[in-house]
């Protein structure tokens, strides 16, 4: 089987030999890339965060789709943050306690939250999760390209919690220790507004900082292939919200915002795409459990392309190649992210493993994406300007 690896719409062209010659399906002739997108972007679908296209803390495999579109095709979708909408107190009251305005407290939120006592609870996680958007065509086997065209606000606050006993100073935390001393940080929870300033959208975090919104979807996944054992599944066909995994998910990898691209392994019929856990900014590592918890609206173009088999999640953006490796370890993780990068220079570049290895080393940045979400991510930016020979 053919192994593209990343084929975004702005090198099909380099592409077009090989994918004729495989049986591939080329994106579709309108398709263009991110780079030449003009704001705001009018997408071909819209889907709403109404009760019944939305998830609690998991990606269900047999939900039936609220949205079923072709290859090429745009997508606008809301998303809610789980703060505010998923806690005992109506949010109406919870909020106006934070000092959100009545006026900020959308109703998506209220009807979801009066949905909730009617979903099921059982091996599941917190987050609030959009879809799923059917694929037509799509089949395991196949990679699921997902183009980040457009990220919005949709009010101005978002949420971040802190605790001493919270994110990396969990007792549950696996580099925890038992005579670790005790972290003397108040648990909180933090109102952040958000707005312009000198024309650009900022976080206003405390008095005197001020943080550049970034606004990003912490989860982007395909329907899983959920198996008892495996970090998050603990009930039959149950997949957690909580941990990513090769079908994307919590990957809470910031650089997954406008003008990026990512790659997802198709392991359902129609891929089940899903998304969610918006977040306004966040720094990697994740590192007090919450970013700045936003409701956002992203537009996606989602290109399908067969017998196209990856491994895991992998992504692009006018910059870089972006690698993944996923474990409950983060030792393990920057060993996978490392693999990744070589196996992709290999494949993709052409080089020797041991020459890959070393512009591993030397020229590629291994970030900790995210160490809060019981599995770990670490990434490998491949820088693309080291490449010199014309593609």
């Amino acid at each position: 089987m053919l192994n593209l690896g990343f084929m975004t719409s702005m090198s099909t062209l380099r592409w077009l030999p090989f994918l004729v010659a495989a049986g591939c399906a080329l994106p579709p002739a309108e398709t263009v890339s991110v780079a030449e997108e003009s704001a705001p972007v009018e997408a071909d679908h819209h889907v709403p965060s109404r009760p019944q296209n939305l998830s609690w803390g998991w990606f269900p495999i047999d939900k039936e789709p609220v949205l079923s579109i072709d290859s090429g095709e745009t997508v606008r979708i809301e998303t809610l943050t789980h703060a505010g909408a998923t806690q005992d107190e109506d949010p109406s009251t919870f909020l106006a306690g934070m000092g959100v305005p009545p006026e900020e407290v959308l109703d998506d939120v209220k009807e979801f939250w009066a949905s909730r006592e009617e979903r099921p609870r059982d091996g599941r996680s917190g987050h609030v999760i959009t879809g799923p958007i059917a694929i037509e065509g799509a089949e395991p086997g196949d990679m699921l390209e997902i183009q980040i065209l457009e990220i919005e606000t949709r009010v101005p606050w978002g949420v971040n919690n802190t605790s001493g006993s919270g994110g990396v100073f969990s007792p549950s935390y696996p580099g925890a220790r038992p005579d670790d001393p005790p972290i003397d940080i108040p648990r909180g929870r933090h109102l952040i507004r958000t707005g312009e300033v000198n024309g650009r959208e900022v976080a206003f975090v405390a008095d005197g900082v001020e943080v550049p919104l970034a606004p990003f979807m912490g989860i982007m996944a395909v329907a899983p292939s959920p198996v008892i054992g495996e970090p998050g599944v603990t009930v039959a066909e149950v997949q957690s919200s909580r941990p990513p995994g090769p079908f994307g998910g919590n990957l809470d990898v910031k650089d997954l915002k406008v003008g990026a691209t990512l790659y997802l392994p198709v392991f359902q019929p129609q891929a089940l795409f899903y998304v969610g856990d918006p977040h306004g900014a966040q720094g990697d590592g994740e590192v007090s459990g919450t970013a700045i918890e936003q409701s956002l609206t992203g537009t996606f173009r989602f290109v399908l392309h067969k017998e196209v088999d990856i491994e895991g999640p992998r992504a692009e953006n006018a910059t870089h190649y972006l690698l993944m490796g996923i474990d409950l370890d983060l030792d393990r993780a920057t060993r996978k992210a490392t693999w990744a990068v070589v196996d992709f220079l290999v494949k993709e570049k052409g080089l020797a493993s041991d020459k890959a290895l070393s512009v591993a080393s030397v020229a590629v940045d291994f970030r900790v994406s995210e160490v809060v979400d019981l599995t770990q991510v670490v990434t490998g930016f491949i820088p693309k300007n080291i490449f010199t020979r014309p593609e």
